[in-house]
């Protein structure tokens, strides 16, 4: 089984092109009950395992949709697009992030599943003008606030009407904070509110209206 190296000082898991060496590490994972062979990586966020935020996640999001179209924000190795993809193989689940090497394991772990409806790629992968039914995200908060609100609120107005994000976030990493903020920066086509509290995350569900 091959050794993960630590991430390299002044790497971050959000570069673009990771300059740690890539070496493929094999791992059987459980994903809201789904058993799933994965690979991960250096270079990649939670390259070891599956992160206490996404299991979070996993653990409280509701039942997606049968179908639709879903987004993975920042899908790393894929974990919650693989969750998505097989508990609703009839939806279309698009994986989005900056990190090429995140992408290039997500469909890896999209082919060694099964999982054809796993779409992985950057956000100008994604078709203009294309709504999601449901958007799961552990979006990465570290990239800085102002950052942080800008990818959400690129994404969160493509929700479709009546569609739910689920996002997870670490309460000490400022969660209520965020919440507060989506709130007020959202219209009022939004309703915002915290949708469960586990381990010192909380999991935020933003529903668009109409």
């Amino acid at each position: 089984m091959a050794h993960i190296e630590p991430p390299q000082a002044n790497e971050q898991y959000f570069s673009a092109s990771p300059s740690s060496k890539d070496v493929r590490h094999a791992m059987r994972v459980t994903l809201r009950g789904h058993e799933a062979q994965i690979e991960t990586s250096n270079g990649v966020f939670s390259a070891h395992r599956v992160d206490l935020g996404t299991s979070v996640l996993l653990r409280h999001a509701p039942q997606p949709p049968e179908r639709g179209d879903f987004l993975d924000l920042g899908c790393g190795w894929g974990a919650i697009s693989l969750a998505l993809a097989l508990e609703s193989p009839r939806a279309e689940v698009y994986a989005v992030d900056v990190n090429e090497r995140a992408i290039e394991l997500t469909e890896r772990n999209a082919e060694l599943n099964g999982c054809a409806n796993i779409h992985a790629g950057e956000a100008d992968d994604v078709p203009d003008g294309l709504e999601f039914e449901l958007i799961w995200s552990n979006p990465p908060i570290r990239i800085g606030k102002e950052e942080l609100h800008t990818l959400l609120m690129t994404w969160l107005p493509r929700l479709a009407p009546d569609g739910y994000a689920y996002l997870v976030v670490q309460k000490n990493l400022g969660s209520d904070s965020l919440m507060r903020w989506l709130a007020d920066a959202l219209s009022d086509a939004y309703e915002v509110d915290k949708y469960a509290s586990s381990k010192g995350y909380r999991v935020i569900e933003v529903h668009r209206l109409h």
